[in-house]
């Protein structure tokens, strides 16, 4: 990933990555991007400074904007959580405050823990091919999620993109003062399958559904 395709410079770290990781050669071709929808073919040249080998195109971000919003655990699994929901193409990602969530940032603590995780989604933008970059926030609270969220809880309706934006709890679950607040506000409840899943696990199944349904590999379910 590089500031301008016009002129594309690589940072200390990716060109360490490039040279010594994936050991490329004088005159590989790679495709770099700015991560806000600009990217352009070029040819390394073993230096920061590569050589483009192609005009600057621009893909269009898709529609509409999805975001995961998700309690984080303790660990390395917010970690993880956010490298899947980048490689499918989550917009938005946010890291949620919650009544039973078991994970508490204070303001120090918070920054350098989202400034991990962005630097995680910068990668798995890299990895996965994506021009766009998305957005990592927290902690919120849930009032402050507001526009066209869903709350998701074992037995809900099925996700759909009229409501794009899913909001996965803790693993105690939602507070029923929580649930009241979210049902006040307008969200409905959705599902996420029949089983128990783990928060990290909801929130990338959350992202593939919503994901694949703007995609068009997924369709609505199909009435009984």
């Amino acid at each position: 990933m590089v500031s301008d395709v016009a002129a594309p410079v690589l940072d200390d770290e990716d060109l360490h990555h490039l040279r010594k990781v994936l050991r490329l050669r004088d005159g590989s071709m790679l495709s770099v991007t700015d991560g806000a929808g600009s990217c352009r073919e070029c040819a390394f040249s073993g230096s920061a400074s590569l050589v483009p080998a192609a005009e600057v195109s621009f893909v269009p971000r898709p529609t509409p904007a999805v975001t995961v919003a998700f309690a984080p655990v303790k660990g390395d699994r917010p970690e993880w959580a956010v490298q899947k929901l980048t490689e499918l193409g989550v917009d938005r990602i946010v890291l949620m405050s919650t009544a039973r969530g078991v994970v508490r940032w204070d303001a120090g603590r918070g920054e350098s823990h989202l400034a991990r995780l962005r630097k995680v989604a910068r990668a798995a933008v890299m990895q996965s091919g994506q021009c766009w970059l998305p957005v990592v926030e927290g902690m919120v609270g849930l009032s402050s999620l507001v526009g066209s969220g869903a709350l998701c809880v074992p037995g809900g309706g099925p996700p759909s993109l009229e409501r794009p934006m899913l909001l996965v709890g803790p693993e105690g679950g939602w507070e029923e003062a929580e649930r009241s607040a979210a049902a006040a506000a307008g969200f409905p409840s959705v599902g996420l399958g029949p089983t128990v899943l783990r928060t990290e696990t909801a929130a990338v199944v959350a992202g593939a559904l919503l994901c694949g349904l703007r995609a068009g590999v997924a369709g609505p379910a199909a009435p009984l």
